[in-house]
């Protein structure tokens, strides 16, 4: 692949994995494993845990997520990560842009002699 377009679509994939992961966690609190294992059925992200934690804290850092420790019958306590409500509030501003975005390029894709 061409150092332009790997580029083009490593900066794609970032742009798109943090609404996913706040996505994932819109309807439930998930541990970070399971937070990787969900959005791995979206091959197209070609995602790592050593992606996802670093993103992770990061949103922590910026209040859209908070984090707390649960016991596990099956190892050490884990981490789970649940939307705040500044996280649901920007999860819903994400929600309006990606649609008025995808609608946008998907009209101009149509339209000849345009983009």
């Amino acid at each position: 692949m061409d150092d332009f377009l790997t580029n083009w679509v490593t900066q794609l994939r970032k742009g798109i994995l943090e609404f996913c992961i706040l996505k994932v966690l819109e309807d439930a609190s998930l541990y970070g494993y399971d937070i990787v294992r969900q959005l791995r059925t979206l091959e197209v992200l070609v995602i790592s845990e050593g992606t996802i934690y670093p993103i992770l804290s990061r949103l922590r850092r910026e209040g859209l997520l908070k984090t707390y420790l649960e016991e596990s019958p099956e190892g050490p306590a884990r981490k789970y990560y649940q939307l705040t409500n500044r996280g649901k509030d920007m999860l819903g501003e994400m929600r309006k842009v990606w649609t008025a975005m995808t609608q946008g390029v998907d009209n101009a894709r149509r339209t000849k002699g345009k983009p």
